[in-house]
């Protein structure tokens, strides 16, 4: 069951200001990666459904977070059908993420009071989301339907929507920039916080510090 409840996720991804997004098949390597981001100021972290066996690591992975990492919400992504949202949830997941819109997801997900962040690409998907009860809209992939100047004609008619990029997104202020001030609540990101020679080295310490320098920049410069 979740940790937290919707507020306190949903107030958690917007001040964070990030979410990265993660996938390995080793639970060692998943718990390495989620204890890095954390000691480098991170607290909200999506691990996603993308292998065999991934709830299986989900499962050892919330029980470490519970303990090793009390402060962070973590959730899952990849979602695309209401049963799976139900199994991660059962095994503690605070937030559902999808590559598309499900209405039935949006209904399991309403149901236990846990968010559910859908992608979407077009302004009815939005507003149909946003009609279910989703909070938070994911635009995906973000760099493929239009980028920030996407985000920004999307925020005139619905000024309300509250945005979350994923796909393009890099942590460095220029490109971070764009997004912010375009209008996002918050960006997710996977392989740029990850590089492949410090997961394959063991180099933890470098993820955080990757890590601290992004949330840095976010806090820094954009305000939400």
């Amino acid at each position: 069951m979740a940790r937290f409840n919707l507020l306190q996720t949903i107030n958690t991804v917007v001040s964070t200001g990030i979410v990265p997004v993660f996938y390995h098949k080793d639970p060692e390597v998943a718990k390495n990666v989620l204890k890095s981001c954390y000691e480098g100021g991170i607290r909200v972290f999506e691990f996603t459904n993308r292998g065999d066996f991934a709830h299986e690591v989900f499962s050892e992975l919330s029980r470490f977070a519970a303990t090793e990492c009390p402060e962070l919400v973590l959730g899952i992504g990849s979602v695309v059908e209401p049963a799976t949202a139900a199994l991660y949830m059962q095994l503690g997941a605070n937030f559902v993420v999808g590559p598309c819109f499900n209405p039935d997801i949006a209904k399991t997900c309403n149901r236990r009071g846990v968010p559910y962040i859908p992608g979407c690409g077009s302004v009815s998907e939005i507003s149909d989301a946003q009609e279910a009860g989703c909070v938070i809209c994911k635009i995906f992939p973000a760099g493929n339907v239009g980028g920030p100047s996407f985000v920004k004609n999307i925020k005139a008619p619905l000024p309300w929507a509250m945005i979350m990029a994923t796909g393009a997104v890099e942590p460095t202020e220029e490109n971070l920039k764009k997004w912010f001030e375009a209008g996002v609540v918050c960006v997710g990101m996977g392989s740029k916080l990850f590089p492949k020679e410090s997961i394959q080295e063991k180099k933890w310490d470098e993820i955080s510090r990757l890590c601290a320098n992004t949330l840095s920049i976010i806090s820094s410069n954009f305000t939400k």
